[in-house]
């Protein structure tokens, strides 16, 4: 049975039967709405609970027994929901967010480990691009990274799903206007740096050396969490701009499961004031 699903899987993916793609109608009408609103997201508590009690007006509405916050934030209309950790709880609640309320953008606040040696806790990571770390084919030595694929067209996803180039930009204008939470190690208080680059996502809490290394050398990641991908990868195929924003609460290293005890609440801060001033860069533009 298995070898039977395994050459099912192999002629689909060389196309040998598969029909030919059906070619999408996007409905996707942002443009005419008269109250645009920029969705937030986060995967656990201490990373949306600080950006909740920043919305005015705020409204909560239950939708599939999960609650978003709408209101003003910063200037702009918002609506900000807990995803939950891992890639199908993303998944689920970026579709229902992107169903019920049809944001112009989606932004991710969060804590990640640090895979770039540069880095450390506290820092922040804007991401101009995500990939899954964990999809594709377990071998006997490693796994070899697929590209996942739209469950309409069947065509291949790419690898990298890349973030929204202006929503990046605004956030670097962001982060050289805000004031972060600094580190302290020892005697010493480090402000924390901002950089632009690539994050990774799987189903794993990362706490090894040996992978960030792997991650490091196969996908160039300066960074790895649980849910970025997958957000990506649902805002790419409904062709809505969206950037993941990730603040460092350890290295991901053999140290990551006691580091991201002590650093996660200063990490997840941080991503959230970034957010913030990002969310007032759009309503400027507006």
């Amino acid at each position: 049975m298995r070898l039977a699903l395994f050459i099912i899987t192999l002629l689909y993916s060389t196309s040998l039967f598969a029909q030919a793609p059906i070619q999408p109608t996007f409905t996707k009408t942002t443009a005419t709405r008269h109250n645009p609103i920029t969705a937030i997201l986060g995967a656990f508590p201490p990373e949306v609970a600080v950006i909740r009690t920043k919305i005015k007006d705020r409204k909560d509405t239950i939708i599939q027994n999960i609650q978003f916050s709408t209101g003003l934030l910063n200037g702009r209309n918002v609506v900000l929901a807990q995803t939950g950790i891992g890639k199908v709880n993303a998944a689920s609640i970026t579709t229902l967010i992107l169903d019920h309320f049809n944001p112009e953008e989606v932004i991710f606040s969060g804590i990640a480990g640090g895979i770039n040696m540069a880095l450390h806790p506290g820092d922040i990571v804007v991401a101009t691009r995500v990939a899954y770390h964990d999809y594709g084919t377990l071998t006997p030595d490693s796994v070899l990274i697929r590209k996942t694929r739209n469950p309409f067209t069947m065509q291949e996803n790419p690898e990298y799903f890349p973030c929204d180039t202006n929503l990046v930009s605004l956030a670097t204008i962001a982060a050289s206007r805000v004031i972060l939470h600094k580190i302290r190690t020892g005697t010493d208080s480090i402000a924390p740096q901002v950089i632009k680059g690539t994050i990774v996502t799987g189903d794993v809490f990362v706490s090894s050396d040996k992978a960030t290394t792997y991650l490091r050398t196969r996908f160039n990641a300066d960074a790895t969490e649980m849910e970025g991908a997958a957000v990506g990868q649902i805002c790419w195929q409904q062709k809505t701009p969206f950037v993941v924003i990730r603040s460092l609460s350890d290295n991901a290293n053999n140290n990551a499961s006691a580091d991201v005890l002590t650093f996660y609440q200063i990490a997840a801060n941080n991503s959230a004031t970034l957010v913030v001033a990002i969310v007032g860069l759009i309503a400027k533009a507006q």
